[in-house]
């Protein structure tokens, strides 16, 4: 038995880092817990996590969950939290956690709240905090029902050690025959880049509208990341502009970061975007405009030309 389920995402090769903050919630919920993957050939990625303090490690292992189609995903995630006797699901929020997560709790019967960033004490029972408003209010939420279904927003737990003694690995028995099979996988189309992913880097480069094209983009925004060894993103007017692909954009329709380094060049600083950062540790934006509402929240502003001052920067960054 245990109290609460994690999710756990994977490339296939190795964990998702960011999907295993969620732990540090679930730690915070009391009680013990478990951690479920699922997949195909998953021996490597369930023996990475059997350190992390869980109850056990449920492998949810077969050809028929090769690929993450959300249906079949949700019904062995309700399936397991059944089986386990888990109060709360819990997953990191992320676009795989957005498609499968509230079909899991349809199944389940149970309420949801997503992007989740803090628990508080509310007249003796838990309060959920989460983002509103594009990220700027905050709505602190009950829930009643003896189940529930949760996203946490990474960038708000900090990530855990592994350091505890090895967890049980468990296969869960899965009826294959009794998976939805209305939804069929045609093709998959991945971005191969020698860059770091944009939810874990440490350094992130992002760029708005005023870079022009996907060229120029490529030149100054790639440039600088290349230079730091860093991620590139992007604001949605940038990538509604064809500059960059939809998986760079951040904020609040996007993907959240929090890397020790973000530099913004071109970016005026709408709320969705900033949602999107606000918890990076060093916040540094180039623009023209001293007005632009990013200045407010940068750590260092660079109020000037982006085509002078960026071409300048990725050559004094790689002649040090």
């Amino acid at each position: 038995m245990a109290e609460s389920l994690i999710v756990i995402e994977h490339d296939r090769q190795q964990v998702k880092r960011a999907s295993l903050h969620a732990i540090t919630l679930a730690r915070q919920l009391g009680g013990e817990y478990a951690l479920l993957v699922i997949g195909q050939s998953l021996d490597k990625i369930a023996a990475s996590l059997v350190t992390y303090g869980a109850s056990a490690v449920i492998v949810a292992d077969d050809p028929a969950l090769a690929e993450p189609l959300a249906d079949r995903y949700a019904t062995v995630i309700a399936q397991a939290a059944r089986e386990c006797g888990a109060k709360t699901v819990l997953a990191v929020s992320s676009t795989y956690s957005k498609d499968v997560l509230p079909r899991a709790a349809a199944l389940l019967d149970a309420p949801m709240i997503t992007d989740v960033v803090a628990l508080e004490e509310m007249e003796g029972s838990i309060a959920y905090r989460r983002p509103i408003n594009a990220g700027s209010m905050f709505a602190t939420v009950k829930l009643e029902g003896d189940r529930r279904v949760l996203s946490a927003r990474a960038t708000a737990f900090e990530a855990p050690a592994a350091d505890a003694a090895p967890c049980p690995v468990k296969h869960f028995d899965l009826d294959v025959a009794s998976l939805p099979h209305d939804m069929q996988f045609i093709s998959r189309e991945e971005r191969k880049s020698s860059r770091p992913d944009l939810t874990e880097a440490r350094v992130v480069i992002s760029g708005g509208r005023p870079l022009k094209d996907k060229e120029t983009f490529e030149r100054l925004v790639g440039g600088l990341a290349d230079a730091l060894g860093g991620a590139i993103g992007a604001t949605r007017a940038a990538v509604d502009a064809g500059m960059a692909p939809n998986d760079y954009q951040i904020g609040q329709t996007g993907k959240i970061v929090a890397p020790e380094l973000y530099i913004g060049l071109g970016i005026s600083g709408a709320v969705q975007h900033l949602a999107g950062i606000k918890d990076s540790r060093v916040i540094v934006a180039i623009n023209k405009d001293p007005d632009a509402p990013i200045f407010h929240m940068a750590t260092y502003a660079l109020v000037g030309d982006l085509y002078q001052i960026v071409p300048q920067l990725i050559e004094a960054i790689r002649g040090s």
